[in-house]
């Protein structure tokens, strides 16, 4: 610690750059939130389901272009926080995968 204060009192409620045991934190590091601080809270859009703007009903395992939109190189299924799709269409979308995947459209894994 590089301040001289007169007593521990004023120190212990000083949050200016060190954290616990006096070591200095650096950018984002350190507090309670973790994360990014007030820098990295701005708002994302939120992504709407393609499938419910264009009001499909059923996702057909035999559209393998479609289908493959929604899987990265590695084979995995996307998750919905990053395909954007609804929770009805990311099931449906799920089981058109595996679907695809039994009748060798899709591949199970990659390499």
């Amino acid at each position: 610690m590089s301040r001289d204060y007169p007593n521990n009192r004023e120190r212990d409620f000083d949050t200016d750059d060190e954290g616990p045991g006096g070591q200095f934190q650096g950018p984002g590091r350190g507090g309670a939130g973790g994360g990014r601080g007030a820098a990295g809270r701005r708002s994302r859009r939120r992504k709407i389901c393609r499938f419910c703007i264009d009001k499909v009903d059923l996702i057909d395992f035999k559209d393998v272009r479609l289908l493959q939109n929604y899987i990265p190189e590695r084979g995995k299924i996307l998750p919905r926080r990053l395909s954007g799709s609804c929770a009805t269409h990311q099931r449906m979308l799920a089981e058109a995968i595996k679907r695809a995947r039994n009748i060798a459209f899709l591949p199970y894994v990659v390499g």
